[in-house]
């Protein structure tokens, strides 16, 4: 088994043929179905400035949910090595689509705003500094040309620094 490769499945299956297929732009809709092995179904579709179902997912948010979530694995990974006993992780992110004159677009920035709790008072700087750690090893942020930055905080007993 090689150690270095790992491969995942996803499929996709478009549900939004409302019986003329694909006739006009605004013909259609944009919803999709996601699946993977053993995993719930992910209602998927375009932003609704896209025609797309606001209450479905986007690729966008998914992007964006993608870093966070990597993220925020890989920062609980250097804070078990460092010694840093987190008790809660939230985040609030923001990322910003640029639309070109011609249609295209790409993800220009992205901005990942943790907070961490920590037991201890005294780490909370290296738990802050963390973060640029876990930046390096998330395998999400090492795979996008666009920046990902970090506004993290920290909280203790004693309230946020």
């Amino acid at each position: 088994m090689d150690l270095s490769n790992h491969r995942y499945r996803v499929s996709l299956q478009w549900t939004g043929n409302r019986g003329t297929g694909t006739s006009s732009y605004r013909g259609y809709g944009r919803d999709h179905i996601v699946r993977a092995a053993g995993l719930p179904d992910l209602a998927g579709t375009a932003d609704p400035v896209f025609h797309g179902d606001k209450d479905r997912w986007n690729p966008e948010q998914l992007l964006l949910t993608a870093l966070m979530q990597c993220h925020m694995l890989s920062y609980l990974h250097v804070a078990v090595n460092h010694g840093v006993l987190v008790t809660e992780y939230t985040d609030d992110a923001e990322a910003i689509l640029h639309v070109n004159r011609d249609g295209s677009g790409e993800m220009t920035s992205a901005t990942l705003r943790p907070t961490v709790t920590i037991s201890d008072p005294d780490q909370s700087e290296l738990a802050r500094r963390l973060h640029a750690d876990a930046s390096k090893l998330c395998f999400i942020a090492r795979s996008v040309n666009f920046p990902v930055h970090h506004q993290p905080s920290v909280r203790t007993a004693q309230g946020a620094r």
